[in-house]
């Protein structure tokens, strides 16, 4: 079996559009699954004492929601 490299794709044009899209697929992928770590309000990076959900109440976190209007909701109380 012969490597991947620039040379052998220059011999198989054909399969520079199955790169791109497997290429493409992946970021993709990797985007998204970044996004639900750093975003999603299910999960926690915060190690202190303070876990709370209400600091996204406020905040619109999923792509689309038909039955909440963000631009209505109230900015959550401050913390004192």
């Amino acid at each position: 079996m012969q490597g991947m490299s620039f040379q052998s794709l220059k011999r198989h044009k054909a399969l520079i559009p199955l790169y791109v899209c497997v290429g493409l697929g992946c970021v993709g992928a990797i985007g998204y699954t970044l996004r639900l770590a750093l975003r999603n309000p299910d999960v926690q990076w915060n190690r202190s004492g303070d876990i709370s959900n209400e600091e996204f109440r406020a905040k619109q976190y999923k792509f689309y929601s038909p039955n909440i209007d963000y631009k209505k909701l109230e900015p959550p109380a401050p913390k004192y």
